[in-house]
């Protein structure tokens, strides 16, 4: 099952209460279709006291959001777009679809 994002790749995210915002992707799940993008989808947690934290506190935690959601943004481009395949020789590349460079 392919996703087309891969971890490090630069997305936008295109729905939801971040949208248009940017960040680079920490974690995929491709069974569940679902990403973890740095700085977006973040939320509060509280945590205990512990030896590694001592005092506790509120932390900022990454949550994953849906794969529909987000799409790859391109450097020489800079717009995002959704990623196709190729094969040349035998190797199975990933392209723009924008402007049908490889990613």
């Amino acid at each position: 099952m392919g996703v087309g994002v891969k971890k490090g790749d630069e997305v936008e995210v295109i729905a939801g209460k971040d949208r248009g915002r940017r960040g680079r992707v920490v974690n995929v799940l491709p069974q569940k279709k679902r990403v973890m993008v740095e700085g977006i989808a973040r939320t509060t947690r509280h945590s205990k006291p512990t030896k590694n934290n001592p005092k506790g506190g509120l932390v900022l935690k990454e949550q994953f959001v849906d794969l529909s959601n987000v799409m790859v943004v391109r450097r020489a481009c800079c717009k995002p777009s959704r990623v196709g395949h190729r094969v040349e020789d035998g190797v199975k590349t990933r392209i723009c679809r924008r402007c049908e460079a490889e990613v």
